[in-house]
């Protein structure tokens, strides 16, 4: 079981009424007989992931072609005229890059995932707008919740005001529908329809041949997945989809954009046919953020001595849509709340040391890095309620901040002093991103 797995568990059961609860009800079974009924549920729901549900199939050692993680290159799986699927290394597409953007500055966006707190980068994008201070990106990633974002934040501000209506309409109020007795022989706890529907109201034709043009122009809008079968991240070139994907482009574009979001556990793989060996093979993929928390493929960031100058320097944003740390305060010695909170101290940890990774590789390659996340002092939000009420608030916190360039904070190399002093900068009481003291730790880490 992965770490995301148990993850996806423990904040679906969060919501769950506690077994005193459920025996104070009127007409609950008594205290003696609930442990049986808890067994017998139990060993149906073992019985049903074992027995009824489906299989996807993986190899049961390593191919020839394995190599350990840190060493394996980051590919890009991209689509040619001819309709066909190509693997290709990330340094061949980043020497496309370069190649397209000779002597421009180079901007690369990378947004992580996060549930709701999706509406903390979208407000992001819509308040750079307003201050005049958004970059033009030649290059868009993004997982789970970012991936959401990421078409947006590539088509540029006249994608504003449809960005703002996903996370403040209230049209991804109703995501997490229950499967009933579907969950016992299934492979989550909620329907993937109604992401599926989202995701398809909002990634209209129109979004797909605006990216399709953008992407002639020598932009990357890059998408991660995770493949069920073999659990490795699969990067998927969404401009190349939507230029070469013909009558199928909308279909595949939005089934990849849904996959990414999928939380295991929580929403169904999605299957995504993929020929290979010249016959379509059926692939089950699931959120992007259950291998990497946000991703910048470090090929992008090799760059020339000779190029290295401010002008054209490239510059690197990550968004992370959520915290970087919990709140200090008192945890319950209940198994819940402490599995609940040593999980997030993991997946915080692994998120913090993916952006020292990132800031590291970009410092010695020349690049600046600028990022942003929700301080931990903003009010408690459950990365699974989608309503309104719950974004809309996250929404603007990030859209005032940005208007009022308090959102990025630089990473500096430990021997630069250089220090920009500004005001503090408060949004419903909480300081914004740039001028929270725990997220700035990690500026010279």
């Amino acid at each position: 079981m992965r770490i995301g797995d148990v993850v996806s568990a423990s904040s679906a059961f969060a919501g769950l009424p506690s077994i005193d609860e459920i025996a104070k009800k009127p007409g609950s079974p008594s205290p003696l007989r609930l442990p049986s009924t808890i067994l017998l549920i139990c060993i149906m729901c073992a019985l049903a992931f074992q027995g009824c549900a489906g299989f996807v199939e993986s190899e049961a050692t390593p191919s020839p072609r394995w190599q350990p993680p840190v060493d394996r290159p980051v590919t890009i799986r991209t689509l040619g005229s001819d309709q066909r699927f190509a693997q290709l290394s990330s340094a061949t597409v980043a020497g496309r890059l370069r190649a397209l953007h000779t002597g421009e500055p180079l901007n690369i966006l990378a947004l992580s995932g996060g549930g709701a707190f999706g509406a903390f980068g979208a407000g992001a994008m819509v308040g750079l707008t307003r201050s005049g201070s958004r970059p033009e990106f030649a290059v868009v990633t993004g997982v789970s919740a970012g991936a959401l974002i990421a078409p947006y934040a590539f088509l540029g501000p006249t994608w504003d005001a449809r960005l703002r209506d996903v996370y403040t309409s209230g049209a991804a109020g109703n995501l997490r529908q229950p499967r009933g007795l579907g969950v016992i022989f299934g492979s989550s706890l909620y329907s993937g329809k109604p992401l599926q529907r989202l995701v398809d109201a909002y990634a209209s034709d129109e979004m797909v041949q605006a990216v399709a043009r953008e992407a002639a122009k020598g932009r990357l809008l890059l998408v991660a997945t995770t493949d069920v079968a073999t659990g490795e991240q699969v990067v998927w070139d969404l401009g190349a989809i939507a230029r070469n994907g013909g009558s199928g482009a909308r279909t595949l574009f939005r089934d990849v954009l849904v996959a990414s979001a999928s939380v295991p556990g929580m929403f169904p793989p999605v299957m995504i046919s993929v020929p290979e060996d010249g016959a379509p093979r059926d692939q089950a993929h699931v959120d992007g953020g259950a291998t990497a928390p946000f991703f910048v493929p470090p090929a992008f960031l090799q760059t020339a001595p000779a190029a290295r100058d401010p002008t054209h320097r490239t510059a690197v944003y990550v968004i992370i849509d959520g915290p970087l740390g919990e709140a200090s305060g008192a945890t319950r010695l209940t198994t819940r709340a402490i599995l609940t909170r040593s999980i997030h101290a993991g997946l915080n940890h692994l998120l913090r040391t993916t952006l020292q990774l990132t800031a590291a590789t970009a410092q010695l390659q020349g690049a600046t890095l600028q990022y942003a996340a929700v301080p931990a002092a903003y009010p408690h939000v459950d990365a699974f309620d989608f309503r309104a009420t719950t974004m809309w608030p996250l929404f603007s916190y990030a859209d005032e901040c940005a208007q009022a360039g308090r959102f990025w904070t630089v990473f500096r190399n430990t021997g630069d002093a250089s220090e920009t002093a500004l005001s503090m900068t408060e949004t419903h009481g909480v300081p914004c991103p740039a001028d929270d003291a725990f997220i700035g730790r990690f500026a010279s880490s």
